[in-house]
């Protein structure tokens, strides 16, 4: 059939193809957090009607400073969903740097974890655009005081508007986020990424050849979703029904692996750093991996002897991805061919490396 292809659409199907599969997330308040795509689905249309109340309209940009989490999946879907545009800020960034992105992209409200409550309060009085500040927690963890102008909570917000809300039809074209590169040549440039590349880049990533994501898998992005959209993932789980594990701030090799054997990860994606700390503390403690069987690194080249370790030791095969924030981020995705199995082990290092 022809219709557009929105954002919205992917969480639909995945409320009603795989209402039941969880999504799990240790929190910035030190909890581990589970929730499903059907609650999910509520939670986003009530977001929807809260952004919509802030006075975001079609097109205004709502910007974000948050960790891997249930709550930064709603945004996602809330605001590209009703037509605005998700401006996911990078909290690694120079404060001043942040301030420069915030105003070029004219953001009409900030979501930010309490981790951050320091950044925010630092910029927010040079954020004149910025209407409303929302600290992504319960009121329980509100901060006492704050210097953050017209602060509010995330779940009273949530709470105080309805789960009725018609996704709207629009022009697949359209902006649903906007990313910015890192500002190696000068200030940091805004990428624009429409409903019909992002839903195509989901397609593309999940297909057999590429990253061969299934219902089958439990996925633990490790790559932030302030980061070209953590590669696509948050797409990509809701179209193939993937449980959904995510890591918080917690990205020590201690806490990963914890969450990889409770929770039963099958397949990760990050960058060769993390998996540096994870492989060191595996290896000091003569640990193994009990369901996962691939990782996916891009960001940089990983070295030789991480894919070797990775895939002899712990039988992990290792996945090479390419790509930047102008292609949404996926590139190129390095996939051994049928004629490459006749090859020596080592032969198929060189290529896969």
């Amino acid at each position: 059939m022809d219709r557009p292809l929105l954002i919205s659409a992917l969480l639909t199907h995945a409320e009603r193809q795989h209402g039941d599969r969880e999504i799990v997330s240790r929190r910035v308040e030190g909890d581990v957090h589970r929730t499903t795509y059907r609650e999910l689905g509520q939670r986003a249309r009530r977001l929807a009607n809260a952004v919509a109340a802030l006075g975001v309209e079609r097109g205004q940009r709502v910007g974000t400073l948050a960790w891997n989490g249930y709550r930064h999946m709603e945004l996602y879907y809330a605001v590209s969903g009703s037509g605005a545009v998700l401006h996911t800020l990078n909290p690694r960034l120079h404060p001043d740097q942040l301030v420069w992105i915030a105003e070029h992209a004219q953001d009409q409200v900030l979501f930010f974890d309490l981790s951050f409550l320091p950044l925010v309060e630092a910029v927010a009085a040079r954020l004149p655009g910025v209407k409303a500040f929302v600290a992504m927690t319960d009121r329980a963890h509100m901060p006492a005081s704050s210097k953050v102008p017209n602060l509010l909570c995330y779940e009273e917000l949530v709470e105080a508007h309805s789960p009725e809300f018609d996704w709207p039809e629009f022009d697949e074209k359209l902006a649903s986020s906007l990313c910015y590169t890192s500002g190696t040549t000068g200030n940091p440039k805004g990428v624009l990424y429409s409903h019909r590349s992002t839903v195509l880049h989901a397609y593309a990533a999940s297909m057999p050849d590429a990253l061969n994501y299934s219902g089958s898998d439990a996925i633990l992005p490790v790559v932030p979703m302030f980061h070209v959209n953590a590669w696509g993932i948050p797409y990509i789980a809701c179209m193939v029904g993937a449980k959904l594990v995510f890591p918080g701030p917690w990205l020590d090799g201690k806490s990963l692996h914890d969450l990889f054997e409770a929770e039963g990860v099958t397949v990760s994606a990050g960058v060769p750093t993390v998996w540096q700390g994870l492989l060191a503390h595996v290896d000091a403690n003569g640990l193994a991996f009990r369901t996962m069987r691939r990782t996916i690194i891009g960001g940089s080249a990983c070295p030789p002897a991480m894919m070797r370790a990775f895939q002899e030791r712990y039988d992990v095969q290792v996945v090479h991805a390419w790509g930047m924030t102008e292609t949404s981020p996926l590139g190129t995705v390095c996939r051994l061919k049928p004629e490459h199995s006749e090859l020596s082990g080592e032969q198929r290092l060189a290529i896969q490396s």
